[in-house]
């Protein structure tokens, strides 16, 4: 058994980190609310699938900056890329040709894209899209799949979710929304809404299988109806496939967004589109101009140079293969544990093998916050950071057999937490819900997978 980590270090910090910075932390996703009371570490540093935090202690770790990072953290040849467009400068007044150069690398990978414009976050791209939708159709309203967790910081999706408060409920009754492939909950909003929404946006997969009769069934709709038809791709793009979902299964979008992967953690996001829709933003042309996206750091030049590498390995390696093959290692071997330790039902393996995610749920098979809290607790014990499955080119078949082997231990107190009671093996509060209306225990009565 690997000997249990301490987070002395950890514990003291929080104070000071919460001090300085709202929730403490730049992203909810990563909040001390969303890990175990005593056991959330703070990173010093990362190599490979691996950090360590500021007590010494080593995790294999699943997840990869929010799924930011797909070769590994600290990756060698990423770094080096943009080490040496540093050296030549990293922002200018005018635009540079590592913008021309990395916009053809991109839209050589991804077929049914014409014309792509960078920015730093995915949130800019996917609200840029909306803005887009909205000025093609001349609708107000959007539509968005509610079975998929985050498309943007912006009020158009968060006045949508329960932690709405401070956005205008005007704005928040713009949103709509549908089920994944589930064509009539479609087919409902634009009877219910007739020629007033803009825009459908989805991600091409979340947790099941995309159901291509669905999809195209949903194109011709907004076809019909005059609406545009988004892909959100900051997850599946260069996972899923190097030119992302819309190029594995053949599906051509008006307009897409990617991010996350693409840069291996440096901040790198694409809108990208089809030309009569995309060069509404541009300046030669003679109809209404539309303010598209202008960042001031959008076309980093570094960032580039390290999205321009990330395309590159990905063309002459076999990433995806690597996602695949290891990911399907991972979830059978937990399959394998989970039914060893009579779990069928508990805890489950769900998504596409290169962004796995696991379910927790109670003795009575309901969703439970408090049986994710010990799965994460005790997987932290023993050298295993795992609020998701999602693996890196780095993870190697002994990450993997380790990884399988500390689980196969965590199910083990989990199966004894089913039958005696949770309340006895967790230590500390459970872990929340991002989407919340209320910080107090007493007051939050939500649930979540």
């Amino acid at each position: 058994m690997v000997q249990r980590r301490q987070f002395h270090q950890s514990q003291t910090l929080q104070e000071k980190f919460n001090a300085l910075i709202p929730g403490g932390s730049h992203t909810y996703a990563k909040g001390d609310d969303q890990y175990p009371e005593y056991q959330a570490p703070y990173i010093s540093k990362g190599k490979g699938c691996r950090v360590w935090d500021v007590d010494g202690n080593e995790f294999i770790e699943y997840g990869m900056g929010l799924r930011a990072v797909g070769l590994g953290h600290a990756f060698q040849p990423i770094i080096d890329a943009a080490h040496h467009q540093m050296l030549q400068g990293s922002n200018f007044c005018r635009p540079a040709m590592i913008e021309l150069q990395a916009a053809e690398a991109f839209l050589n990978l991804v077929p049914g894209a014409e014309m792509v414009k960078f920015a730093k976050n995915g949130s800019d791209c996917t609200t840029a899209a909306i803005k887009l939708a909205r000025a093609v159709t001349g609708k107000n309203k959007v539509a968005i799949c509610g079975d998929h967790p985050f498309f943007s910081v912006n009020d158009w999706f968060i006045g949508a979710t329960k932690i709405n408060n401070g956005i205008p409920k005007a704005v928040s009754d713009l949103t709509l929304k549908f089920n994944f492939n589930d064509i009539k909950s479609v087919e409902a909003l634009f009877e219910n809404h007739p020629n007033q929404i803009a825009c459908f946006i989805m991600e091409p997969e979340k947790y099941e299988p995309l159901d291509l009769n669905f999809v195209k069934a949903l194109q011709d709709l907004c076809k019909k109806n005059g609406a545009l038809f988004i892909l959100d791709e900051m997850i599946t793009g260069f996972r899923w496939h190097t030119g992302g979902a819309q190029t594995l299964y053949n599906i051509q979008p008006d307009l897409s967004t990617f991010g996350k992967a693409m840069g291996n953690g440096f901040a790198i996001a694409a809108l990208a589109g089809k030309k009569e829709y995309m060069d509404l933003g541009g300046i030669y042309h003679d109809k209404e101009r539309v303010f598209l996206l202008s960042t001031t750091h959008g076309a980093e030049s570094h960032a580039l140079a390290a999205a321009m590498a990330v395309m590159k390995i990905y063309q002459e390696e076999n990433v995806i293969e690597h996602f695949h093959f290891q990911g399907e290692r991972l979830r059978n071997g937990l399959l394998k544990s989970i039914r060893e330790n009579q779990l069928v039902g508990h805890v489950g393996i769900h998504g596409h093998p290169s962004c796995l995610v696991f379910s927790t749920r109670d003795a009575d098979k309901n969703p439970s916050q408090p049986f994710r809290t010990l799965f994460m607790q005790e997987c932290l014990k023993q050298g295993l950071l795992a609020p998701n499955l999602v693996l890196s080119y780095s993870h190697s078949d002994k990450d993997i057999n380790q990884t399988v082997a500390i689980i196969n231990e965590t199910l083990k107190v989990y199966r004894k937490a089913i039958d005696e009671g949770v309340e006895r093996y967790l230590e500390g509060r459970s872990v929340q819900p991002v989407y919340r209306k209320w910080n107090h225990e007493d007051r939050n009565k939500d649930k979540q997978i």
